[in-house]
This record gives structure tokens, sequence and C-alpha cells, in this order.
């Protein structure tokens, strides 16, 4: 039976919105509503960057959503099993057990986000032409990032609205995770009728799960075997190692009193300086580094994005140090600091493709993936306990000395000159804040 033809106009969007609002509620929203619970800095630290380990073993079983069921299929189960784990975060956070109940339904809400990923990228390189392809990779980082300004944003300033509105802290959080299930099971509904049924999009019977770990395995020996993979390693770990841990504590700081050296804003205001103006910030930034690297390459940008990415850290030593009460001040601080990671970030996803080119260049970039996940898990979750020994400020001169690295790894670094010239790769689109 032929199914009819969809505009992607009708799906895009909302695909691409779907996949932004679990990841950003996982890394960034837990984040600010343990915090709200009264949960200690190292606690939080710890337990959310736990959470990227979805992300960190992605490439292992993503072979299997290729040759399982259809991407269309995991697509629509991945968001009604998302809806169920935000129910299930909502219902759990006014009971007792509400820590761990509330974690066990996030690494749901991991797991399933990840898995969602594999198979939206996958669908979208199968229900579209390589011309339609083009046309919407802007479309698809628009409405991921407007997700991500939902999630961050609107959300947070919805569950600070609802705190002043109650005085109930687990209820107002409660609904606001209730809301967002109800969002994903109305996805759910309209994906399963929207999505087309594109013709290549089918079961892999001739492949079986031992042939796809043979396969794999050879990928991954491969993958180890290129040249430069201790250099290469090396920098996926420490190019991001100071905002690993900045993220982490980026809320928790604008959230806490000031007696505790934070700078004591609502929840709203959080989610409208971090999450609002941060990410529209982030957003710019990142446009105009694809556009820069795109007129002279990586090579030529690779220093001047690397200062990007450390430098601008010395906004969070300067909040620590005079907290502002001007929200202004806030404003710009967290500005400048999120302009300058999306700006250098667009070297770091570059560099991966860059090195991932070669026979096995899909898997490798997996793998790739996977390691830039793990670059932002391991320092995480020493980030809270870090900090609770320092104290903001020298924390924030702390993430300053672990800009250090970074810039001694940038003149080891071995690029050809034409990379990136005039050919930006539509990965550096989809570039999330991991």
């Amino acid at each position: 039976m032929n199914k009819p033809t969809r505009s992607p106009w009708t799906w895009v969007p909302t695909l691409y919105f779907a996949e932004g609002l679990p990841y950003v509620m996982v890394m960034t929203v837990s984040v600010i509503m343990y915090k709200r619970f009264g949960l200690s800095n190292t606690e939080i630290a710890l337990y959310t960057s736990w959470l990227y380990l979805p992300w960190v073993i992605k490439p292992f079983w993503s072979p299997f959503v290729d040759i399982l069921k259809t991407k269309r299929w995991w697509i629509i189960a991945m968001q009604l099993l998302i809806g169920g784990g935000l129910a299930g975060v909502a219902l759990t956070l006014p009971t007792p057990f509400y820590l761990q109940a509330s974690l066990a339904f996030f690494w749901l809400l991991a797991f399933s986000s990840a898995t969602h990923d594999i198979a939206a990228d996958g669908f979208y390189m199968l229900a579209l032409d390589d011309s339609q392809q083009s046309f919407f990779v802007g479309i698809r980082s628009t409405f991921y990032r407007l997700a991500m300004i939902t999630g961050q944003g609107l959300l947070i300033i919805l569950a600070g609205f609802l705190e002043k509105s109650t005085g109930k802290i687990p209820l107002s959080w409660s609904i606001t995770f209730l809301v967002l299930s109800g969002l994903f099971i109305a996805f759910f509904v309209y994906h399963n009728f929207i999505l087309p049924y594109p013709a290549s999009d089918v079961e892999r019977k001739g492949q079986t799960p031992r042939k796809i770990l043979v396969e794999f395995g050879n990928t991954f020996a491969s993958f180890f075997s290129k040249k430069g993979i201790i250099l290469a390693i090396a920098f996926m770990f420490l190019y991001r190692l100071a905002e690993a841990m900045l993220v982490k504590l980026a809320s928790p700081f604008l959230l806490d009193s000031r007696e505790t050296g934070g700078l004591a804003l609502s929840t709203q205001e959080v989610g409208l300086v971090y999450g609002t103006v941060g990410v529209i910030a982030l957003t710019i930034g990142g446009i105009i580094g694809g556009i820069v690297a795109s007129q002279k390459g990586l090579k030529f940008w690779l220093w001047p994005m690397a200062l990007a990415i450390t430098l601008p850290n010395v906004a969070y030593v300067f909040l620590s140090m005079t907290q502002p009460y001007n929200i202004w001040w806030v404003n710009m601080a967290v500005a400048i600091e999120q302009f300058g990671y999306g700006f250098g970030f667009t070297a770091y996803m570059l560099y991966l493709i860059y090195f991932s080119d070669g026979e096995h260049k899909t898997a490798h970039y997996s793998i790739c993936t996977g390691f830039m996940a793990l670059g932002m898990m391991l320092p995480g979750m020493a980030a809270g306990w870090i900090q609770e020994q320092l104290g903001y400020q020298n924390f924030f001169i702390f993430i300053m000395i672990c800009t250090i690295p970074t810039l001694l790894l940038v003149p080891f670094m071995k690029i050809d000159p034409e990379f990136g010239k005039k050919k930006i790769n539509d990965q550096t689109e989809n570039s999330k804040k991991k």
C-alpha cells in the first residue's frame, strides 16, 4: 500500500524540537530542579553527570537501532517512552523517595533521548533527498535551539512562576513536568500520523546482532589504529575541560544565596538569564563560528576558537567577585561566556568530522561523539565537590586554570589547511551542548 507523501515542513521542525527537549531536561533542567529541592552541589554534579552515560555509549547500540525495526518505529516508540518518563518524574517529585525515583526516570529519559537521536538523524537522511537535506539543515538546527530555549528558558520560568504562586516547590516542578509529558504524548500522536514512510526505511533482514557486533568490532579497531589517535583523544577530552565543570555549576551559582557566594536569582530569573539570553548568545556564536570557518578553514580559526571557548569563562570570576544586583550585568556576563562557547565549539565539532574522515567515517564520528560526551561526564562528576571545597570565587579561578591544557594542546594539532573551507558539514549545525 502506497503511503501519502508528506511535506518535510510538516515534520522536520516538530521532530527536531522533540529531539532537543528531553536532552535539555535531563542535562540542564534537572540541575536547576535539584538545586531548588536543596541538594548539595556535590550531589547535583555527581548524579546529573552520570546521566551523560547513554550518550557516551550510544555508538555501541546505534547499529542495533539500524537493524531492528524501522527508524520511524523507533522515533514513535521513544517519544511515547519519553512522555511516560516525564510523567514518572512528575508523579514521584512530591514523594519522600523523590531523589531515587526521579533519577531512575531521568535515566530512562536519557536512554530514550539518545536512542531518539539515533533514529531521528537516520530518518532525516532516509526521508529527504540531498537537496532537501541541505535546505532543512538550518531549519532543524533552529528548532533544536528553540527546544533549548523552551526547556532552559520558558519551562524554568513556568516552574518559577508556580513556585511563587503555590509556595510549594515539589508541586510546581511536578506540574511543569506533567505539562511537558502531555506535550510529548501529543508529539507521539502527531508523528504517528504525519511522519512519512520512506521506501528505504526498512528492517535489515540480512543482518544479525552477531554480524553487527563483528562489524562494529572491526570498525572500533580501525578507529584506534588511526594516525594521531592519542593526540585526537586528548583533544576530545581537554578542549572542553573547563566548560565541562563550569556548566554543572553555572545554574547553582546563579541560584545560591549571596552568603554562600552565589547571586540569589529567582528560578524565573535563571530561566531568563541562562535559559533564554544565554541560549540565544550560544546560537549566535555557533552561527558566526560556522560562517567564518567556512571562509578560511578549521586550521586558521583553531586558535581564535580555542581562545573563545576558554577566556570568556572569566565572566564568572567577575560575577563571583562583584556579585552584582543589577541583572543586566548578569545577563551580559552570561551572554559573553555563552557566545564564546558557541563560537569556540565550532572548532571542536569540525575537528571530530575531520578526524572521522575515511572509510568508516559515520561510525568513527559516532565513536568521537561518545568521547565528546565522556569528556563532559567525567569532569562534571567532580565539579560539585571541587566547588564546595573552594567556594565559588576560587572555583571559577580554578576553572580558568583548567583552560590551560586546552591552550597547550592547540599548537600540536595537525590539520589540513584546506579542511572546512566552503563546505561546513551539516553535523556542525546539530552541535548540541553535550
